[in-house]
């Protein structure tokens, strides 16, 4: 495995250059700070985008869903694009041409596949839980089979694709510099807040230690990730 992508048709940036990443470790950073993400199929002729949640392992990105979603029905075996956006800040300029976002985006091109092993599915989706909430999966209720079957679980092989980075604050135009317009940058983070329990909770159950420290970016993230 190479230490970076391919340049590729589909993946070659056509305007900011710059901006474009092909190295795994920056693609693999973006995977793993962000799990939401977007995912293209072809559904009798006509393109289809859903959101889903995405989870990374090694040199593969994995989602899940229903046994009785039409996209992921369409999408095994079949060509789809995923892709994961993180915004950074909001960037103003000193005019509406040079308005800009702050912002880390991966978009991955290639053939679905379907996790048909039972044992492999489950794995996987261990590992997916334990990815996000390390160690949680050891003391849920086992799944059970009907779980399991109810369960489809792509994967993609990261093959081919970029990331985009912008950072920064405006590009104005130089004569734009003297005008009396404020332009800058507005930061925008994901907080995490503080744990909200069910009330339903059992009073003898405490919050575990995944839950009261829980962070993203793969700060949780298991060494199978790789």
């Amino acid at each position: 495995m190479t230490d970076s992508l391919p340049i590729t048709e589909r993946s070659r940036l056509r305007r900011s250059h710059p901006r474009g990443h092909f190295d795994r470790a920056t693609i693999n950073d973006i995977l793993d700070a962000q799990p939401l993400c977007s995912v293209g199929y072809v559904m009798e002729g006509k393109p289809y985008v859903t959101p889903t949640l995405q989870w990374r392992e090694g040199d593969h990105v994995y989602w899940h869903g229903s046994s009785a979603s039409r996209a992921l029905r369409a999408g095994c075996d079949a060509e789809v694009c995923l892709s994961v956006s993180i915004l950074d800040g909001f960037v103003l300029a000193r005019s509406g041409f040079h308005h800009s976002v702050n912002s880390r985006s991966v978009t991955l091109f290639g053939t679905a596949f379907r996790v048909e092993d039972a044992e492999e599915k489950l794995t996987r989706l261990t590992r997916f839980v334990d990815g996000l909430f390390a160690g949680r999966y050891a003391g849920l209720r086992p799944d059970r089979t009907q779980d399991l079957k109810a369960t489809t679980v792509l994967g993609l092989k990261i093959a081919e694709g970029s990331a985009k980075i912008r950072t920064g604050g405006p590009n104005d135009e130089p004569e734009d510099y003297t005008l009396p317009i404020w332009a800058g940058v507005i930061p925008v983070r994901m907080q995490i807040g503080s744990p909200v329990p069910d009330p339903r909770n059992l009073d003898e159950v405490e919050m575990p230690g995944h839950v009261r420290d829980f962070r993203l970016g793969g700060q949780n993230e298991p060494s199978t990730r790789g």
